[in-house]
């Protein structure tokens, strides 16, 4: 089986962000960069099946600028990734989805896949669009919020269940697919320190930027900004665990007005 996983560097969760000068971006500098953690669990889905159907291989693609990308990438070989893409970006690449989407197909396409795995959305803009936007593309079928991704070597078709809101779908699927994962079998692994050593010494094969038209639709970001600073906390002082609940209703109807 070819898997291709697609993953996306984003800010490490205690970082804190701030906006460019001009507002239309977040400022790179000092930030840690890591993998996304849906897509660490598709990470881990394509390295199951990989353990699971003998002859698998599995490929990871990212877009973007550098070092961050190079970075994910080779996260992603530590764990147990076998090759390596960069699907180049221009320098001046702001995030869109779709623009996004439109690199990763052009490096899927070069390579053989019967599953295109994304995390079902990245933690940085929760736009949730490339799986779907990749499916389009790579004009094959796509399916997100997916769990329990499972291989029915009898049928040659995948099975799996989505989440809808009328409660759970069961779907089975014939390759290729592009699956947008919301939770792999197991929590994703760690890397071991020799395959973190041996990945930094990993070639990544790269994949040239397409050029798009300049009426190709996009989005762009108007203004990024960060939340109101917070007010002075009111500590309480109290002696029993009653006592702080009593203290804290009468300040949440007293002063808060929050109860009538």
């Amino acid at each position: 089986m070819e898997i291709v996983v697609c993953v996306k560097p984003v800010p490490e969760a205690d970082t804190r962000l701030r906006a460019t000068a001009d507002g239309r971006g977040l400022d790179p500098e000092n930030v840690k960069f890591v993998l996304a953690g849906y897509d660490e669990s598709a990470v881990e889905q394509a390295l199951l099946l990989k353990e699971a159907v003998p002859g698998s291989k599995v490929r990871v693609v990212s877009t973007g600028p550098a070092p961050r990308t190079e970075e994910v990438l080779r996260a992603a070989i530590a764990l147990g990734c076998d090759e390596a893409i960069w699907a180049e970006a221009p320098a001046e690449t702001v995030a869109d989805p779709v623009a996004a989407a439109r690199r990763l197909a052009v490096a899927v396409r070069a390579v053989p896949h019967d599953l295109v795995l994304c995390g079902k959305q990245a933690g940085d803009d929760e736009s949730g669009l490339v799986a779907g936007a990749l499916g389009e593309l790579l004009e094959i079928p796509d399916f997100g919020f997916v769990t329990d991704l499972r291989w029915d070597a009898a049928s040659a078709r995948f099975r799996f269940r989505r989440a809808a809101e009328a409660g759970t779908e069961h779907w089975e699927c014939a390759t290729p697919v592009v699956i947008g994962l919301q939770q792999a079998w197991n929590d994703p692994r760690t890397a071991k320190l020799p395959a973190i050593l041996k990945s930094r010494k990993a070639p990544i094969a790269r994949s040239p930027a397409p050029s798009l038209p300049d009426d190709a639709p996009r989005s762009v970001p108007e203004r990024f900004s960060l939340p109101a600073p917070r007010t002075g906390a009111k500590m309480i002082e109290y002696k029993t665990p009653e006592d702080a609940a009593t203290q804290l209703v009468r300040i949440l109807r007293e002063e808060a007005k929050v109860f009538p």
